[in-house]
């Protein structure tokens, strides 16, 4: 099956000239629907980065991204995306770290990291030796926790508001009216087991009414009301009932000129 994504050509020689530049530093080489992506040394990337740009001719860094990998030793992953201005192509580079020990700064070759390992270090705590400037860039003064982590809770430690009274925007510890962090990924149109708060008031559903124990069935045409009985008694007609004498209304003449006058 074809891949989705638009055609990428990975140029003729390209794994083979970046095994070739890195050496030792290269831990593994892999390539996945033509996208190159490389694992090496965390303590030789700033030497990987140099081959790369020079001997390789991949000139631009474009990104830095973090990885966690919560059940995995060393837990996080850092991800350089570089790019060939030369070639036409993209590769990734990988390097695996923990909360202890600093990735190797590279922006002695790239100043433009500067501002993308501050990112990484503010969503996942990954230090970045070398960096003289390795402070917070998305969050606030004072956050605590790092958002991208996978244990970091949904809703935060703390949240803020505007106080009304004191006129001023107020951090205050995260107080949840009840657990919206409990999940039992049950299907919402099967329902759930367990009685959901505000249920408990409801009046109790009234029990499903008993089988009958001998099924109602009709073996004969007697039970069903049919049969030769039944069909004499419909055949008599009865007479037809006389109708009732109307009352005769009284006619109520008009006076004439002749009566008005015989009158007189």
């Amino acid at each position: 099956m074809a891949h989705s994504a638009p055609l990428i050509s990975n140029p003729k020689g390209t794994n083979a000239a970046i095994k070739k530049a890195l050496g030792k530093n290269l831990l593994q080489l892999t390539e996945v629907n033509d996208e190159t992506g490389l694992l090496v040394k965390r303590d030789a990337l700033v030497d990987v980065m140099i081959a790369l740009r020079d001997e390789c001719e991949y000139q631009q860094l474009m990104e830095i991204a973090g990885v966690d990998w919560p059940s995995r030793s060393p837990r996080f992953e850092v991800v350089y995306c570089l790019l060939s201005l030369t070639k036409n192509h993209r590769i990734r580079v990988h390097v695996e770290t923990d909360e202890a020990d600093p990735v190797p700064s590279v922006t002695g070759i790239w100043p433009v990291a500067g501002w993308l390992e501050r990112e990484v270090f503010d969503m996942y705590g990954v230090l970045f030796s070398g960096n003289n400037d390795l402070r917070r860039i998305l969050t606030d003064y004072g956050f605590e926790g790092h958002p991208q982590r996978k244990d970091f809770p949904l809703t935060g430690y703390t949240e803020l508001r505007y106080s009304e009274e004191e006129k001023r925007v107020k951090y205050e510890p995260v107080k949840l009216a009840q657990d919206f962090r409990s999940f039992d990924f049950m299907s919402p149109w099967e329902g759930t087991d367990y009685v959901l708060p505000g249920d408990e008031k409801a009046p109790a559903a009234p029990p499903p009414p008993a089988p009958a124990s001998t099924p109602k069935t009709t073996d004969g045409p007697a039970k069903t009301g049919a049969g030769a009985k039944a069909n004499k008694a419909a055949a008599k007609t009865s007479k037809p009932a006389k109708p009732k004498p109307k009352a005769a209304k009284a006619r109520a003449t008009k006076p004439t000129a002749t009566n008005v006058k015989g009158a007189k």
